[in-house]
């Protein structure tokens, strides 16, 4: 078992190796320590937004200066996209990484998160958004992997990572 620190510290270092320069984050308790990472990491340029489509448009316009981006957020969040992700990044075929929580999912003890857990990955699936799920620690290295891919294919990838595994417990 790992501690929430050095799972976020992993996800950042996994970031680091893709070159990933620009995160723009929206809180999500979830991957709270994870943001707290790359805020203090001298290696990122952090950007807080409000909205969801805004790490949208910051790592989009990123790529097209060749700078490295992530946008990390929870799966709700990823759930207002579905338009902002096919109407820009499939259009013009902009790779972008996103980090997202597996919310609504078994050991989610927040009820108002069901609904995520029946419709999130049936979402992505239905726009043939690639993800891969990090439901153990082992698996970060998949954030790398879900990153080149994105690059070779030419849009979004999304990396989801599971309550377990961000608090150490997988």
């Amino acid at each position: 078992m790992s501690t929430r620190k050095e799972i976020a510290e992993r996800v950042v270092e996994q970031a680091a190796a893709c070159d990933i320069s620009l995160v723009a984050s929206l809180p999500d308790n979830w991957v709270a320590d994870v943001i707290r990472e790359f805020d203090h990491d001298d290696r990122f340029r952090h950007v807080p937004v409000n909205r969801e489509e805004s790490a949208v448009g910051l790592c989009s316009g990123a790529f097209f200066s060749g700078t490295g981006s992530m946008a990390v957020m929870g799966a709700s969040g990823l759930m207002t996209l579905i338009y902002a992700i096919t109407k820009i990044n499939y259009t013009y075929e902009i790779p972008m990484m996103i980090l997202a929580t597996l919310r609504g999912a078994p050991g989610d003890k927040a009820k108002f998160h069901v609904s995520n857990g029946l419709y999130f990955l049936p979402s992505l699936d239905a726009i043939n958004l690639t993800y891969e799920i990090i439901d153990s620690a082992d698996k970060i290295p998949l954030i790398k992997r879900a990153y080149d891919h994105s690059r070779t294919v030419s849009r979004p990838v999304v990396a989801i990572m599971t309550r377990d595994v961000l608090r150490g417990e997988a």
